[in-house]
């Protein structure tokens, strides 16, 4: 039997957001009494307090940080199955591909023009998005598919092909210390000033705040801070700025991923589209013994590494 109608677990995050039912209320566009009383019965159904409420105060129990927690995952997920059904029931719908503006390290055009040789391709709008926002994007149904960069995109629920591996370089004015050297290495970007990313909280940067690679490298032309990028995002290279393998941080991966729960045909064409040919580039300014596998800069993914869309 299912304890809590969507409705019911709509009420109660309104209140754990708010922590007010006179806000929740409004924000619901009920009457506070009706909104108290659903509460209650909530509570009684599930045998545990949610809130604990004074004249002046509403504050949540343990049992309450954990409905809120684990609720609002539920409602999430009954939304994107309500779109998914909707669009799947739709055959002209189109994909959504969301991607950060640059951020497709020169892929897009291939991908695309690989899908529109599949016979049930479909049309496809792309989604540009925030620097940190790609993966909820994907996750709640706003997009089909997107194009990340891992490690730095939280790939949690999601799966993904990488098709790109690349190195990473730090981007500085062209007379800063570093221009000249043919390499560097992260120790030799102590006491620099890095950026702090908007919207990723946690960050090392000390800089200002940037929300795209743009901002970042405008600020970086005029001395205020160097940046550590993907070789990708700063091709071709702006004038007055220089690029320097950094060459102990680890690699960066351009990844086409989609929601994990997602197996509709559409989202499968236009994934197997995309890894198409198996063979996949690889940037990198490494050489000899240390270069990796392939010819002409492009690496074979082993089968080990990839799954083929269900």
């Amino acid at each position: 039997m299912v304890e809590l109608e969507t409705r019911e677990l709509a009420y109660f995050i309104a209140v754990a957001d708010e922590l007010h039912f006179g806000r929740a209320a409004a924000r619901l566009s009920i009457a506070q009494p009706a909104l108290s009383k659903a509460i209650r019965r909530i509570e009684t159904r599930l045998g545990v307090p949610l809130f604990i409420r004074s004249s002046r105060h509403v504050e949540l129990t343990p049992a309450g940080e954990a409905l809120r927690e684990h609720g609002r995952h539920a409602l999430n997920a009954v939304s994107v199955a309500v779109r998914n059904a909707r669009r799947a029931g739709d055959p002209q719908a189109h994909l959504r591909l969301v991607i950060k503006p640059g951020g497709d390290a020169g892929l897009l055009s291939g991908i695309l023009a690989a899908y529109a040789h599949q016979p049930d391709a479909r049309q496809v709008d792309i989604l540009f998005s925030g620097p940190a926002d790609r993966a909820d994007i994907l996750r709640d149904g706003r997009a089909d598919a997107g194009l990340l960069y891992a490690p730095f995109d939280d790939l949690d629920g999601l799966a993904h092909e990488t098709l790109l591996v690349e190195d990473r370089v730090v981007v500085v004015p062209s007379g800063h210390r570093l221009a000249g050297h043919a390499s560097a290495r992260m120790s030799d970007l102590e006491g620099e000033t890095l950026p702090r990313w908007k919207g990723i909280p946690g960050g090392d940067g000390s800089g200002p705040e940037v929300a795209d690679v743009v901002q970042m490298l405008q600020l970086i032309t005029v001395g205020r801070m160097v940046g550590v990028l993907p070789r990708s995002l700063v091709e071709p290279v702006p004038a007055g700025l220089v690029c320097v393998p950094v060459t102990d941080a680890p690699p960066s991966r351009l990844v086409l991923a989609w929601n994990e729960q997602d197996r509709r045909p559409l989202v499968a064409s236009f994934v197997a589209a995309a890894l198409r040919p198996r063979r996949h580039a690889t940037r990198s300014d490494l050489d000899g013994p240390d270069a990796p596998p392939g010819s002409d800069g492009e690496r074979l993914v082993p089968e080990g590494e990839r799954r083929e869309p269900s």
